[in-house]
């Protein structure tokens, strides 16, 4: 192993960024002021050309260094530079034995950014990334990581074991997790570390033993905050297994593969469609028309869940300005929105470009809530969303009601329209009395708060007609019509308009391939 560089050598490469960066630039004036005050001209003069030489100096030599960009917001080199300081001391002579990478994680964040904003996010990465580097050789080397964290670039140790990284990982943790002092509080954040030991990469090279460790940190990162992991081969296994399905259903999003079905909800009254729901559905070219249970948990995994509800819309919308050319009266599509979905600040502004894209009026939408999502606390994104869409002129609906544990009083903070009873509450109605009594009284607390209401799950005509006596608004369920895909759908509108003028309902029809219904 090489000897270290003496003291004074180290304490220069220090100070020399310093002093040919843009900190020095920006202390130009004020150090030009003091030389005129302390020497007259000649030491002013004298200040700017010094000054001026420094920062040309640095410049030059940012501009030959390999793999010169660096992060905007903690100046670290990024993940090129990382992975070719990788390749030259895998090639050294201990490089390929002692050389070491960890993947770091820092946990917390978006909390923060929400709570105290963008720059404080930033002030605290800063301020973690000046104690790792501390915590850190002289000769390692910290990167920023898109989306992922940082990186530690290891210079070959003198024993590159097991126990040892363990103890530099948990080095990291802990210099990681000291309190972050904000202007308007105290941030705390947490950790976790994936590491590749040396030799143990699936192929030579910075970048492969790069990737390595940041498989060991998708593992730490599931196993919990502060978990540090060491690469194994099971773990690339995994991570490749991963990434295939990504871009399978990524592939799938774009060839329009994963589209909605509609479920027709109808008046009790009237007899009348008063919208549709629409349920995702996936038309695999292998294995036929697959339900969201069997690809909705690997595709929020894969990041893609905002995708799938723009696709979701998009298609949603295409679908009523295509009943309103044929002639078929379809009021409105209600569509699922999760919290994430809610989440986000520019919610509404987006729902209204994309109803005006089609030329729809904001009441066409229907904006499906969970009833879990407005019982969480303490969400006052959600909230501000909810409002702005019920604003906008969108109809706002609760799903599941009765399961959530939602309290009254957030049924008039969410700007609730309409309530969906459960399908628990419905099943057997017609024959148990407990149930009419349970929902008797969901529809009087509705009637009371001047709610609407829609029975979902009405897999039979008894059930059906319980529902009316009792004075439920709508009903939705395979006793009307299960999910249907858009062509179908477009004929069963037309038979149902039909049925209706000769003032019959039809009979309910055998389930499709996904049994009952699935958000």
């Amino acid at each position: 192993m090489p000897s270290p560089a003496p003291p004074s050598r180290r304490l220069r490469a220090r100070l020399w960024p310093v002093f040919t960066g843009q900190s020095w630039a920006a202390l130009l004036p004020a150090a030009m002021l003091a030389g005129y005050w302390l020497g007259g001209e000649p030491a002013l003069i004298a200040v700017a050309m010094l000054g001026l030489g420094l920062v040309a100096m640095g410049r030059a030599g940012a501009s030959r260094r390999p793999g010169g960009a660096v992060d905007s917001v903690t100046g670290l080199m990024l993940r090129d530079e990382a992975e070719q300081r990788l390749d030259r001391l895998l090639s050294g002579p201990d490089g390929p034995g002692r050389t070491a990478c960890f993947a770091l994680s820092l946990e917390g964040l978006d909390d923060l950014s929400e709570t105290f904003g963008p720059a404080a996010a930033e002030h605290a990465v800063n301020r973690v990334s000046a104690r790792l580097a501390a915590a850190l050789r002289g000769t390692d080397a910290l990167a920023r990581l898109p989306l992922v964290g940082l990186a530690v670039v290891v210079h070959p140790l003198t024993r590159a074991d097991l126990e040892t990284l363990l103890q530099i990982a948990g080095r990291l943790i802990r210099a990681a997790r000291e309190p972050v002092a904000l202007a308007g509080g105290t941030a705390h954040l947490g950790a976790c570390i994936g590491f590749c030991l040396p030799g143990r990469a699936p192929a030579p090279g910075g970048g492969a033993m790069l990737e390595a460790a940041e498989a060991a940190l998708r593992a730490a990162r599931a196993a919990g905050p502060g978990s540090i992991r060491a690469y194994r081969p099971s773990m690339h296994r995994a991570g490749a297994a991963r990434h295939e399905t990504e871009r399978t259903l990524a592939a799938a999003l774009e060839a329009g593969e994963i589209r909605p079905w509609y479920q027709p909800q109808l008046s009790t009254d009237t007899g009348r469609l008063t919208g549709v729901e629409a349920l995702t559905r996936w038309h695999h070219p292998e294995r036929g028309v697959l339900c969201p249970d069997d690809f909705l948990p690997a595709l929020v995994e894969a990041g893609l869940a905002e995708r799938l509800a723009e696709e979701i819309r998009f298609q949603s919308f295409s679908a009523l300005a295509a009943w309103d050319r044929a002639g078929i009266d379809v009021p409105r599509v209600a569509v699922n929105f999760t919290a994430e979905d809610l989440g986000a600040p520019d919610l509404a502004d987006r729902i209204a470009w994309e109803l005006d894209r089609f030329d729809l009026a904001p009441s066409r939408l229907t904006v499906e809530i969970l009833e879990s999502v407005i019982a969480a606390p303490g969400d006052e994104a959600v909230a501000r969303s909810i409002a702005a869409l019920a604003d906008l002129g969108c109809a706002i609906d609760l799903d599941d009601f009765g399961t959530g544990h939602a309290s009254l009083a957030a049924l008039g903070r969410f700007a609730i329209g309409r309530i969906k009873i459960d399908r628990s509450f419905v099943a057997g109605i017609d024959t148990a009395r407990p149930r009419q009594d349970m929902v008797a009284a969901i529809l009087g607390l509705a009637d009371r708060l001047g709610l609407d209401t829609l029975g979902e799950g009405v897999e039979t005509l008894g059930e059906n007609a319980a529902l009316a006596q009792l004075g439920c608004g709508h009903v939705q369920g395979h006793a009307i019509a299960p999910p249907l895909p858009f062509a179908e759908m477009l004929a069963w509108t037309m038979k149902h308009r039909e049925k209706l003028a000769r003032s019959t309902l039809g009979a309910p029809r055998a389930p499709p391939p996904c049994g009952g219904k699935t958000a």
